[in-house]
């Protein structure tokens, strides 16, 4: 089983990146003209593989959760694939950080920083957080406690559908759950929700510890829409792009140049 990342090492990676991005920043120009000309072949492979690296921390959010996923090799892939996409994506720039594409840029620095601090500090506030004897932590009182019982056993109800052999205590809905039985799995996620409520882990934890992961989540989202959209409008809408000049990149249709 390959090691851990430990958090000296994912520092010292992650300003090497830095590092290389910056050096590449300041030398391009030194570079033969293709390097820092936007649409040119090298510069547009380089967004080709940073886009697919970049997608493979979605995968990983979906393969961790697998029972046969081993998730300590996902997450040193998932490090690795975002640290050498995110330097892809600063070459595919060519520099030119002015035009809309290079907030794609910004939403990867925000979330390398936010998962940096959740693996640097974010891990062990949530640790001391569950160790405490916080009141949201302690027994309900018996209302609560009835509600509690209700609501496992409905999840259990729907676990026969979703997955018989699994244990209401660490069954996870998954990507194949959704597609294969929506429903169930979206009414299991509800009453997620609901225990979670009732148990009162978010009014005991700090909002930084309550809502990083939330917008870790909706900042990808933000990402793959935008990587999305910048990838149907090189392809089909490359007049659009050009603004009137040359179309040095591979497209299909150049829709939008006026001309």
């Amino acid at each position: 089983m390959p090691a851990d990342f430990q958090n000296g090492r994912l520092l010292r990676h992650t300003l090497a990146t830095l590092a290389a991005i910056g050096l590449w920043f300041l030398l391009r120009r030194a570079l033969p003209e293709a390097w820092h000309t936007p649409g040119s072949p090298p510069l547009y492979l380089a967004g080709v593989a940073g886009a697919l690296l970049l997608l493979v921390p979605l995968v990983f959010a979906t393969a961790k959760r697998a029972a046969s996923a081993n998730p300590r090799r996902w997450f040193n892939a998932h490090v690795h694939a975002s640290l050498l996409g995110a330097f892809l994506i600063a070459i595919h720039s060519g520099g030119y950080l002015r035009r809309a594409p290079a907030l794609l840029l910004l939403a990867i620095v925000a979330l390398a920083a936010l998962g940096i601090w959740a693996r640097l500090r974010g891990a062990r506030l949530m640790a001391a957080t569950f160790a405490s004897q916080a009141p949201g932590f302690r027994a309900p009182d018996d209302a609560t406690r009835a509600r509690l019982r209700s609501l496992i056993d409905a999840k259990r109800a729907l676990l026969t559908q979703l997955d018989p052999g699994a244990s209401e205590g660490t069954f996870s809905v998954t990507l194949h759950h959704l597609l294969r039985h929506p429903k169930c799995a979206l009414a299991y996620l509800r009453l997620e929700q609901e225990e979670t409520r009732l148990i009162g882990v978010r009014t005991r934890a700090s909002l930084r510890q309550a809502w990083w992961r939330p917008l870790h989540i909706a900042l990808a989202i933000v990402f793959v829409l935008g990587l999305l959209t910048h990838v149907i409008t090189v392809t089909f809408f490359a007049g659009y792009v050009a603004d009137g000049g040359p179309i040095g990149w591979w497209h299909l249709t150049a829709w939008g140049g006026g001309r």
